[in-house]
Formats: structure tokens, C-alpha cells, sequence
């Protein structure tokens, strides 16, 4: 009963993350296309559940208001890089190579505030040369 309770669970989160409407994503001349979670509920599914990760996807977390929100890798199966935005597309930080947790998980907190947050592959930062300044590139309407 388990396994049909999971397997329920993990088509309705890849399901929902199949709805959510992408955007192309650019910094450094390198893109990628990203699912954008913009309310309450899609922010907080994120990536979850998620065993892989296309090299040229990600995800962009879309907030109402510059803050510093926390995020954590609990229920991730791959690690990421958490590309920290502010209000003004530019990069204020970076978390390189965030791993998955069990139990108890420490929060990733930015260093300035942001509005927005791209997830993508760990190692993409370093393979573009990603650096905090960085102008991102994309459309939100």
C-alpha cells in the first residue's frame, strides 16, 4: 500500500512541475529553460522527488517581495546549485553543490535578499563561470 501511495505522490508532484510555465533563463551566455514556481505550493514542491535534471532545465522561484528566504534540500534526490537573484537580475549569491538531506535539514540562506532563485544542475555555476554581479536574464510578466 506504500509503494501505491508514493508512486500516487510522485505523479502528482511530476504531474504539477509538467504544468508550470517555463521561461528561458541567461547568465553568461549560457541558458537554460526553467519552470517557474511562483505561488506558495510550487515553490515549496520545487524540485522534490526529482531524479534528474536535464543539463538545460531548471527552475526559477518567483517571490512577491525582496526577503531572504531559506530554502533546504529535504526529499531532493540530485544536488544543485541555488543561484540566489535580487531584485535587479543580478547574482548576490550562490549556494555550489547543495546535497540532498534526511532527517533534520539545515536552511540555505542568501547573504543579501533576493526576489528570485534559479535551480539548476550542481556544477553549473563553475562550468559558466557563474560569479556573484553576474547579470540574469529572463522575462516575468
Amino acid at each position: 500500500m506504500r509503494i501505491i501511495i508514493f508512486a500516487f505522490l510522485v505523479f502528482i508532484f511530476s504531474s504539477a512541475f509538467a504544468e508550470n510555465e517555463t521561461r528561458q533563463v541567461c547568465i553568461n551566455n549560457a541558458c537554460v529553460n526553467a519552470k517557474i514556481a511562483d505561488n506558495d505550493s510550487d515553490r515549496q514542491r520545487g524540485l522534490m522527488f526529482r531524479e534528474s535534471l536535464p543539463e538545460d532545465q531548471g527552475m526559477l522561484f518567483v517571490f512577491q517581495s525582496e526577503d531572504k528566504y531559506g530554502f533546504w534540500m529535504k526529499n531532493m534526490l540530485i544536488p544543485l546549485d541555488i543561484i540566489w537573484i535580487s531584485k535587479g537580475k543580478r547574482v548576490v549569491d550562490i549556494s555550489q553543490d547543495a546535497k540532498p538531506c534526511d532527517g533534520p535539514c539545515n536552511d540555505l540562506i542568501p547573504k543579501e535578499k533576493i526576489k528570485y532563485v534559479l535551480e539548476v544542475n550542481s556544477g553549473f555555476a563553475n562550468k559558466h563561470k557563474i560569479k556573484i554581479g553576474d547579470k540574469i536574464n529572463f522575462n516575468i510578466d
